[in-house]
């Protein structure tokens, strides 16, 4: 699947819920969050459908998110269904790993390829302000579960809301005694991350630097998207880096996303794409639902424009946990 600028879209994440059991204050609010009802978000069928006719047309990765994914039932059978389908070479999972320790041994029997889990800071205070709730100990134990699993590899995803030395550092650290790659990925100026200042890749780069010596390009590739990656002597696992912001990748975009509510979604920023749950729920027949997919993917916008201060009246106005991570 090409887009109007020659790129190769072969990936895919897949929000199955807008719910979620914590509240990350760049994310939600604390009280009044309306959740979509079950009638309204896809079923299981209806993903697999869809994830069946986009590997025909050459869909190959498929990362299944939320909201928070293991709050909803049976999430280990749709990953089951979807390692299935010809065509799709590796099936992952993010979450925020407070429901991972008793759900991480279905998932590894459904054959989820790699688990990402989303972690902003290691200081249970620290915590309980981003998250809004007091569950470190229960994420601790998930990413202590999910590495007995050592086929599975384990990311660590922190958005640098906590800038503190001392913060960045102790994340950093996992990578050090464990097989983990730690990521830092660059706050997204959408819904309510638009209120929080910014951390670049070199700010936090020079404070790691100061503290576990000089950090080596990795030059393969680890994972679907375009992040790259350190080396640090020493280090079990890699320190990663998603930088959206500083580090304008669009070039090499290789993904759209499906909410769960059933839009083909082509840009983070725009609300631009195709309302596939209409097509499926009034019976639109299989080339009809791949014209509309082809037409939402070739139509995809070439970049974002978050440093620009006038913006297109398309931005995306929803909040994160309602586009899907």
């Amino acid at each position: 699947m090409r887009d109007q600028t020659g790129r190769d879209i072969d990936y895919i994440r897949i929000s199955i819920t807008d719910r979620c059991n914590l509240r990350c204050v760049y994310c939600m609010p604390q009280e009044g969050m309306h959740s979509l009802s079950q009638e309204e978000i896809l079923s299981y069928d209806e993903i697999v459908y869809v994830c069946i006719l986009m590997a025909q047309m050459g869909l190959k990765k498929i990362k299944v998110t939320g909201g928070e994914p293991l709050v909803r039932r049976d999430n280990d059978v749709l990953i089951g269904k979807l390692k299935q389908i010809p065509g799709i070479e590796k099936v992952t999972l993010t979450t925020n790993g407070v429901l991972l320790k008793e759900q991480m041994g279905r998932l590894a029997a459904a054959g989820v390829d790699a688990v990402n889990i989303s972690l902003d800071t290691l200081d249970r205070k620290q915590y309980e302000e981003v998250t809004r709730r007091d569950q470190l100990s229960q994420v601790l134990e998930g990413i202590q579960e999910a590495l007995a699993y050592p086929q599975i590899p384990l990311k660590i995803n922190c958005v640098p809301i906590m800038t503190e030395e001392e913060n960045l550092t102790a994340l950093a650290g996992l990578a050090k005694t464990a097989p983990v790659h730690v990521r830092f990925i660059e706050m997204m100026p959408i819904g309510y991350g638009r209120k929080f200042p910014f951390c670049s890749e070199e700010q936090i780069r020079a404070v790691l630097e100061r503290v576990y010596g000089p950090m080596t390009p990795y030059e393969k590739k680890l994972g679907n998207g375009p992040s790259h990656y350190y080396s640090l002597e020493g280090f079990a696992g890699k320190i990663g880096f998603v930088s959206s912001i500083s580090h304008k990748f669009c070039e090499q975009c290789n993904r759209v996303r499906l909410t769960a509510e059933g839009f083909l979604k082509t840009c983070l920023q725009y609300d631009t794409g195709h309302d596939l749950r209409s097509l499926l729920r009034s019976g639109a027949d299989s080339q009809k639902l791949k014209a509309v997919i082809q037409d939402a993917i070739l139509h995809k916008p070439a970049s974002h424009h978050f440093l620009e201060e006038v913006l297109d009246t398309e931005e995306e106005q929803r909040a994160m946990s309602q586009i899907g991570g």
